[in-house]
């Protein structure tokens, strides 16, 4: 065999083995996806399937009673913990992001960048844990919503405050040097020029915060307890109902009419969460077309 049939023999061989790598490659990340999207497609198809079955008027409109009835009483919960959370941790964590982002170049920002990090890491039922002995116990403020929400606020503030400071640094330098060579004030320069620059990233957070706090169940287990009735304005010493309780508690239960409770609650906060996440998505897309 000449030289060059050797050579050109080798070559082919050597793109064989490269094509049987590389199919071999393509078919471990297919199952791998497989491996990924199956459950999940699985999960999303048993609860759309059960709870898009279990949907009434009665399903909004009356409150649960035992293990049956509606989910009024859920859904106003959720709605209320959600929002006094929100009012609660979007000024506290968006102040916290300026304050990282503008003037935390120093010991102390580092060591709320740390603690922030360290909270975010921290499982939600030790932080509920916590918010029971504070303030169920300590304070005296038993099972209510303003204990729920507190807990809840805490536990989304982190992920507000990095999120901001993430999208205050995107904003270029020379918008903040435009701003005082104009005259502006630090003050100005930061809340009329540099977070409206940010404001798409600033709202993913709120965003994706929304989504956690309307997610969670540990924390609310141990300060928000549960309640059939609708929630009748007390901030403490007054469970309140909310959806993750539902899913958690009633798919346990013997009966068919609380498994479709169960599977009607997860299908509600399963759409909200998408369309939270749907909104993100389009906010941040009409932040990189600004």
């Amino acid at each position: 065999m000449s030289a060059a049939a050797s050579i050109k023999a080798r070559r082919g061989g050597l793109a064989a083995r490269r094509a049987i790598i590389g199919g071999l490659g393509w078919a471990a990340c297919g199952l791998a996806l497989l491996l990924v999207i199956g459950p999940l497609v699985d999960i999303v198809g048993v609860v759309s399937w059960h709870g898009a079955s279990a949907f009434s008027v009665k399903l909004f409109t009356t409150v649960t009673n035992g293990t049956a009835g509606g989910l009024l009483n859920a859904i106003e919960g959720t709605a209320v913990i959600t929002v006094m959370a929100m009012i609660i941790a979007v000024p506290v964590g968006v102040g916290a992001g300026i304050y990282l982002s503008e003037y935390g170049n120093n010991k102390l920002g580092s060591v709320i960048r740390f603690l922030s990090d360290v909270l975010t890491g921290t499982p939600s039922i030790v932080l509920g844990y916590f918010s029971y002995i504070v303030f169920i116990n300590a304070l005296g403020w038993d099972f209510s919503a303003l204990a729920a929400s507190i807990t809840i606020a805490i536990l989304i503030v982190p992920y507000l405050a990095r999120i901001t400071e993430l999208a205050l640094r995107q904003v270029p330098n020379a918008m903040r040097e435009a701003g005082f060579a104009l005259g502006a004030s630090e003050p100005a320069v930061v809340f009329k020029i540099v977070l409206p620059g940010a404001a798409s990233g600033v709202m993913t957070g709120a965003l994706l915060a929304l989504a956690i706090s309307v997610g969670e169940t540990a924390p609310l287990i141990y300060t928000a307890g549960w309640s059939n009735y609708l929630w009748n304005g007390k901030l403490t010493h007054e469970p309140i109902g909310y959806l993750t309780y539902v899913i958690w508690t009633f798919i346990d239960q013997p009966y068919a009419a609380s498994h479709a409770l169960a599977y009607a609650a997860a299908f509600i906060v399963m759409m909200v969460v998408l369309a939270i996440n749907i909104g993100v998505r389009l906010v941040v897309r009409r932040g990189k077309a600004v």
